[in-house]
């Protein structure tokens, strides 16, 4: 059974009768909208989850899925803003950062804006977290943003069609920083 709308006596029936319910809002996104939205920026992106609520989810939704539903998790949002926004085209990398005492925490990091898009500030005025770009300030950003302290964060890719997120590179807090993967040395000068 379909049902458009938010209607909780429908709901309450439904499950009292035994039926599977499925859930269409009448206000749900599409990724073709955010697709062909020629005026798509990362602030705007973060714009269209405002009304999103959070809900855990084990592995990444399909982007259709959690957009119909509009509830998520933080890695549902950070892979939909790499994939959208890359489309536009903005330099973007997904960070997954491993906090201590809590699970890890995914953010899409914009090259351009030197920020980063985070499903927990998408109903702020300021949806975009400022940081520097590297792995180690992007962890820092984040753990400060919960009040707590970062292990290790990684940058990974994600493909909807195999479901399954690539790690690229990790940086391990602990570690020297000038080790970190995405820290380049100087540029040696040239003899004179």
């Amino acid at each position: 059974m379909t049902v458009r709308g938010n209607n909780s006596l429908v709901r309450k029936l439904c499950a009292a009768l035994g039926f599977a319910l499925l859930l269409v809002r009448v206000d749900a996104l599409t990724l073709e909208e955010l697709l062909s939205d020629p005026k798509m920026s990362p602030k705007r992106f973060a714009a269209q989850f405002e009304t999103f609520e959070y809900e855990f989810h084990r592995e990444v939704q399909p982007a259709e899925l959690f957009l119909a539903h509009r509830r998520g998790d933080c890695d549902d949002y950070a892979v939909l803003a790499d994939f959208v926004l890359k489309r536009f085209p903005y330099e973007t990398r997904i960070i997954r950062v491993s906090l201590v005492g809590r699970i890890a925490h995914d953010v899409c990091y914009v090259t351009e804006a030197k920020a980063y898009l985070d499903y927990n500030n998408r109903k702020y005025i300021s949806n975009l977290q400022r940081s520097g770009r590297t792995i180690r300030q992007i962890a820092t950003e984040v753990a400060d943003s919960f009040e707590a302290n970062w292990t290790s964060a990684s940058e990974y890719t994600y493909d909807y069609k195999e479901e399954k997120k690539h790690f690229n590179r990790t940086v391990v807090k602990t570690d020297p920083p000038a080790q970190d993967p995405d820290v380049r040395p100087p540029a040696a000068s040239a003899p004179r």
